[in-house]
């Protein structure tokens, strides 16, 4: 994929360190970007930034902690990179989990505590930083399975994992996402900050660690390599075309109709508006 020079560009990647996040770390930086791995790991996010320093070219890749697990970490995360006065351009909600079971550092279902509420608190933090560096852009991470989710079970939020191999819950946080991303769009309109929601394709990553090890070797044999599954979050953060395409759903690099579920703007200003009394505190 062609992309345009990054320079001067800065890029906050969560879930940099491996999988998709860590291709399109490399790709944003290799294109100029400065970027911030946004994680967990840090011997992870160090593996990635001496990859990278391998390569002649000139952005550059930086660590940030971060456990989307934990309302507190990703409260410091954000003020850690605001400290630096930095613009921010692209911020790419990547990271995630599948199959596990329990809750977070706050009370909440783990699966739609990390993949939803946790990105909803970063984005809260850093929308200062991304309005005053408008043009911008907000890339959440979704999937083709918030088609399986009927709608947002709230009541399920605030419990531990119910379902075997945390199924329904994956979907209803992908809906979520889908959701957030269209709410953002409306919220966001006038900003110059542009919001997306991507469906990478089912990708062998580590997104899939927590699933028993025979249900996982036989799901890889039908997902696609990290490098493809990278290509439309890479097309949304980075393409003219989708400069003004805001709130859109995307898969193969396309816009696509997503769920009618995903369409009810009811159902997403409500997750808004109880997002945002969940995060407080």
């Amino acid at each position: 994929m062609n992309i345009n020079s990054l320079n001067n560009h800065v890029a906050l990647i969560t879930g940099g360190n491996t999988g998709i996040g860590r291709i399109t770390a490399l790709e944003l930086a290799k294109n100029g970007a400065h970027v911030f791995i946004a994680c967990r790991s840090a011997d992870k996010a160090q593996a990635v930034i001496d990859e990278f320093n391998g390569f002649p070219m000139i952005g550059k890749i930086e660590y940030l902690p971060l456990d989307l697990s934990d309302f507190n970490s990703i409260r410091e995360c954000a003020k850690t990179f605001l400290s630096k006065k930095l613009p921010l351009h692209i911020l790419l909600n990547n990271a995630g989990v599948a199959g596990v079971k329990g809750h977070t550092v706050q009370g909440f279902e783990m699966t739609m505590g990390v993949n939803h509420l946790g990105h909803f608190l970063l984005t809260q933090e850093l929308l200062p930083a991304l309005i005053s560096s408008a043009p911008s852009r907000i890339v959440n991470l979704a999937s083709r399975a918030h088609f399986y989710a009927k709608g947002i079970d709230f009541d399920r939020i605030t419990r531990p994992t119910q379902s075997r191999f945390a199924i329904k819950e994956y979907c209803e946080s992908k809906l979520a996402n889908v959701l957030f991303t269209r709410e953002l769009a409306k919220r966001l309109k006038g900003t110059g900050v542009s919001a997306y929601a991507v469906h990478p394709g089912v990708v062998a990553s580590d997104l899939w660690r927590n699933v028993l090890a025979p249900l996982r070797i036989i799901m890889k044999l039908f997902m696609i390599s990290n490098n493809k599954g990278a290509m439309t979050s890479i097309y949304c953060a980075t393409s003219v075309r989708t400069a003004f395409e805001s709130g859109n759903y995307y898969d193969a690099c396309r816009s696509k109709k997503p769920s009618m579920v995903a369409l009810d703007s009811t159902l997403s200003s409500e997750l808004w508006m109880k997002s945002e009394e969940w995060v407080k505190g």
